[in-house]
């Protein structure tokens, strides 16, 4: 046995050797010092049993200490642990796992402002609900609907920045769902980018569909699309039009027909599509100009005759016009909730003063016509000067008095007016500030915005009827096919054929949703459909793909309704068909029926990209992340372009500021996340020649076998914009589009027949004529050669030889052509480049010229601050073509012309200059000739200083070649053959060579 003298005071035994060989079992002793477990040197004992039959008797339970049984006989549990063997905590390994990477650092480089465990991070760009709301109709009763294309309206709101779209849309989903009125805070239910909340503008068009009652209780089922008001963004307005079958154009009382108004009706009455307008913040007479009824009246029509005057001057089609009596114009304040026709609100007095005529009525509140109360007979003299209209008389005297009476009454009084108009308000309701009184007090007086319903169910025609007018306007393929049949019908049980003109992306922005319209058929949830681009033809099928329409909804803007099945005449939210669509597209179902499938146009917009800014990321790894973001941001934005340089810049295209603003916001923030450096703006140039070719240039073939003879000249003024327009195609039979050159530009008929290309691209303003003779050319064999000429044509009208910029407004003429007689001789790598080469030396003979985009200025401000517009423009080479005051407002419109190179930064600098009073708004008009000679080397630039008068092309000319990484010189010898060079030099003419 040992004693206690054997250990010491660490527990180690220090005794005299032990025996292992003895029979009997040699006692072993240890003590667990009562230490902290980090500090043991052996691991404490487990499982032990306080009942072991080996235990020393009589030893203390507080002293620890513990008898062991034989070294060979313990349990593994019960081994002692080397100290150099101690695991204190678990590996990484066995506590996450063996899938747990585990990083050892000497030190910490995680900032404190990370968490040492990030939340995982959710990807939300969009306001969205979280269920389904609660809707005043049910909405298995709205998808039923969809099934009946009478009661079907596709309408897109449409208007002017801040004239009250996005607040008219609120005003219905106030009627339609259960939601909460807040005085402070606008509901802007359609503005779902977060952008667009931020800034309180409309950036995207948004689509919602709605079961809205007219007059008589009628249901309707109502797409409609909200549309931004900004010209930047004017290409959501043209998406939206090619869907929809009628537009309701919402105007401001105040501020009357504007720059983006005039432009939406340019496009509509060029569309073919019915028209209604809303005469929008009528509350703005009473509460901020504070006209009397009677000026009222006239400031109301004023403004409706704006709107007449600017459509009869495009289209006199008398049934255009807008007119109350009409019932196509209707009255409101979507602020405050409210919005009638003149047939509506007669039907107001008819349910308080009993039953008349209501139309009849209605017919005789608008116009001169008076009311006599004696003989209580309308006439249209008045009994004496300055008696009140019946529309002064019936609707705005009373509309007058109510504001005024919740304005300025006490409460008793105007308890007691209220009353009288059978208006019934809780007690508390009066202790509330004057906007939610006033709107208690509206939604009572005028109820329900049924005449709103009644002017887009009577004026705008269904589906069923105006079908046929959209495929007739817009579908490219013959009118007579079984396909093209069901479309114009309108049929649903015919092929499925969607036409999609926006992507939608979706809250986390990894996916896009098509948005289009169904034009044939029904279109079905897990249908396999065909998706065209607009690149498709029947001959080159290469821009077409299989996909799979996995989902299909109604869009409601912050939420969706799953729909199974969509049949013709709706609009509709495609999910799993976007990958191959960039812009527009055409999607029908995979079956034998759509053999002979053509495309719908591609389509027209109001404006166009001019402004453009290079990108790059930051960090040069993440290149193609960026590249990602661009294709993405590409598809988002309707007008937006993006390219890559030849020098590997990549670029984007943009219509102005706010809209480049967004484009790089989305880039940076939504689909790349990532960091991008971005250079300062810069603009499209065009190339154009303002003379006939000096002499004519011709290029031979490398293999000497062809030669190809042509000259330049420029094209008379409305041509381009004619070709721009739609209003000559190459669609069109060498007989229409003769005879459209004949009529309106006289041309010969010989010449206006032998038109061979529009270019670059099929709506280039630039012209390829076959100007050759059969008695000099074989015309058989230039025939056969045709496509490879216009290839080379197409490709130079591309990228002109000043800048690599496209050209515009040149006419270019083949004179001669000498071509081999074995095919082999005269393929495609032979004359296309020649082509291109003789276009090139032809253009540069024939005085070329650089062309700039010039934006058309709109400025709202006050008169005392005119003067400082005019100082802001001339700094920028802009100038006033207009300056008039706006009737019935105390603001003046200046309206002017400047160069877009020089407009960057142009609203800043004029809101410094004003204090803040001026608001102006940029649209692109037209192309305009740079001054000065682009070729002139014998004028000297400096650098760093800004270029003047004459050589401001030169100096345009060459910046842009040394950003685009081209030489300094501009010779027409480089595209001249030497033989034609050697012939120039002798001739006498070497200086036209440069």
């Amino acid at each position: 046995m040992t004693s206690m003298d054997d250990y010491d005071e660490f527990g180690n035994y220090i005794g005299a050797d032990l025996d292992s060989d003895d029979e009997e079992e040699a006692p072993f002793q240890q003590t667990i010092p009562s230490q902290p477990a980090a500090s043991r040197s052996y691991a404490l004992l487990e499982g032990f049993d306080d009942g072991d039959e080996d235990m020393s008797e009589g030893e203390p339970a507080a002293a620890n200490q513990v008898a062991l049984m034989d070294v060979d006989e313990l349990p593994s549990a019960r081994a002692v642990v080397l100290h150099e063997d101690k695991k204190y905590y678990p590996t990484a390994e066995e506590l996450y796992g063996p899938e747990v990477e585990a990083i050892v650092q000497e030190e910490d480089t995680q900032p404190l402002s990370e968490p040492i465990i990030a939340p995982i991070k959710v990807r939300r760009f969009a306001v969205e609900e979280k269920g389904l709301p609660e809707t005043r109709y049910d909405k298995g009763f709205m998808l039923d609907m969809m099934n009946f294309p009478d009661m079907i309206r596709n309408v897109a709101i449409v208007g002017h920045l801040h004239h009250g779209k996005t607040a008219l849309m609120d005003m219905l989903v106030f009627e339609t769902h259960k939601l909460t009125w807040d005085s402070d805070n606008e509901l802007r239910y359609t503005d779902t980018h977060l952008l667009a909340r931020e800034r309180q503008i409309s950036i995207k068009s948004t689509p919602m569909s709605l079961v809205l009652q007219n007059t008589l209780g009628k249901s309707h089922l109502c797409h409609l699309v909200d549309t931004p008001g900004h010209v930047n963004f004017l290409d959501e307005v043209a998406s939206a039009c090619r869907l929809v079958d009628g537009v309701v154009v919402v105007v401001d009382v105040v501020e009357g027909v504007m720059v983006g108004t005039e432009q939406i009706l340019r496009h509509c009455v060029l569309e073919g599509l019915p028209m209604t307008l809303v005469i929008n913040k009528m509350d703005r007479l009473v509460l901020e100009l504070r006209l009397p009824p009677g000026e009222a009246y006239y400031k109301i029509k004023h403004t409706i005759e704006e709107v007449n005057t600017y459509i009869s001057g495009i289209n006199s089609d008398p049934a255009l016009r807008l007119s109350p009596e009409k019932g196509n114009v209707a009255f409101a304040s979507t602020q405050m909730g409210w919005c009638f026709t003149l047939r509506s609100f007669a039907q107001m007095y008819a349910d308080t003063y009993g039953k008349f005529k209501v139309d009849d009525f209605a017919l005789r509140l608008w116009g001169d016509i008076y009311f006599d109360r004696e003989s209580r007979k309308f006439s249209r003299k008045a009994r004496e000067a300055g008696a009140p209209r019946s529309f002064q008389m019936f609707i705005l005297d009373p509309i007058y008095k109510l504001y005024s009476a919740v304005l300025s009454e006490d409460t008793d009084q105007l308890k007691e007016t209220l009353a009288s108009l059978n208006i019934q308000l809780k007690p508390v309701m009066y202790k509330m500030d004057v906007k939610p009184l006033l709107k208690a007090v509206c939604d009572q007086f005028f109820s329900n915005s049924t005449g709103f319903v009644d002017l887009i169910t009577e004026h705008i025609p269904s589906p069923a009827h105006a079908t046929r007018n959209k495929v007739e306007r817009t579908y490219t393929g013959a009118l007579n096919t079984p396909l093209a049949e069901s479309m114009l019908a309108c049929s649903a049980a015919g092929p499925a054929t969607v036409q999609i003109t926006k992507l939608y992306q979706t809250t986390d922005a990894q996916e896009f949703r098509a948005f289009g319209r169904v034009l044939s058929g029904t279109l079905k949830k897990g249908d396999e459909v065909k998706v065209l681009g607009e690149g498709y033809s029947p001959e080159d099928e290469e821009d077409m793909v299989k996909a799979i329409a996995e989902n299909l909804w109604i869009s409601e803007a912050r939420y969706a309704i799953e729909a199974e099945e969509v049949p013709a005449g709706n609009l509709v939210l495609i999910g799993g068909v976007d990958n191959s669509i960039t812009k527009t597209a055409t999607i029908a179902i995979a079956t034998e029926e759509n053999e002979d499938l053509h495309i719908f146009r591609p389509i027209k917009h109001i404006t166009q990209s001019v402004l453009k800014v290079a990108v790059e990321p930051i960090v040069p790894s993440e290149l193609p992340k960026m590249l990602s973001g661009l294709r993405k941001v590409n598809k988002s934005y309707p007008l937006l372009q993006t390219k890559v340089e030849e020098s590997g810049e990549h670029v984007i295209l943009g219509t102005g500021e706010l809209y480049l603003d967004c484009v790089l916001h989305d880039l940076r923030r939504i689909f790349a996340e990532i960091e991008i450096k971005v250079s300062d703006p810069v603009t499209k140039f065009a190339e154009t020649v303002v003379e006939t070719s000096a002499l004519k240039c011709y290029a031979d073939t490398p293999n000497k076998k062809n030669r190809l003879t042509m000259i330049a000249e420029p094209l008379e003024r409305g041509i381009a914009e004619d070709i721009e327009s739609g209003r000559v195609t190459m669609r069109m039979t060498p007989k229409e589009r003769g005879g459209f050159f004949q009529e309106k530009y006289q041309w010969d008929l010989l010449a206006s027949r032998s038109i061979w290309a529009f270019g670059p691209d099929e709506q280039g303003a630039n012209i390829l004529m076959d100007d050759t003779l059969p008695s000099e050319v074989d015309k058989k064999m230039l025939g056969l050669v045709k496509e490879h000429v216009k290839q080379g044509f197409q490709w130079g009208a591309r990228e002109g030889p000043l800048c690599d910029e496209p050209m515009r407004n040149v006419k270019f003429r083949i004179l001669d052509a000498s071509l081999a007689q074995e095919p082999i001789y005269r393929g495609g790598g032979q004359i296309v480049p020649t082509a291109r080469r003789v276009c090139y030396s032809s253009f540069l003979m024939a005085t070329p010229r650089l062309m700039e985009p010039v934006y058309y200025v709109e400025v709202q401000a006050p008169a005392d601050c005119v003067s400082e517009v005019y100082t802001v423009l001339a700094r920028r080479r802009g100038h006033v073509t207009q300056d008039i005051p706006k009737a019935g407002s105390p603001l003046y419109t200046v309206k002017a012309l400047i160069p877009v190179i020089d407009a960057n930064g142009f609203e800043t600098d004029l809101r410094t200059a004003t204090q803040g009073q001026a608001f102006c708004l940029q649209l692109f008009d037209h192309w305009s000739i740079v001054p000065g000679d682009p070729t002139d080397t014998s004028i000297k630039l400096r650098p760093l200083e800004p270029a003047t008068g004459q050589a401001l092309a030169r100096d345009l000319v060459l910046k842009t070649r040394r950003r685009k990484g081209l030489g300094d010189q501009i010779a027409v010898s480089k595209y001249l053959d030497d033989e034609f060079v050697l012939a120039l030099s002798a001739s006498g003419h070497a200086d036209l060579l440069g």
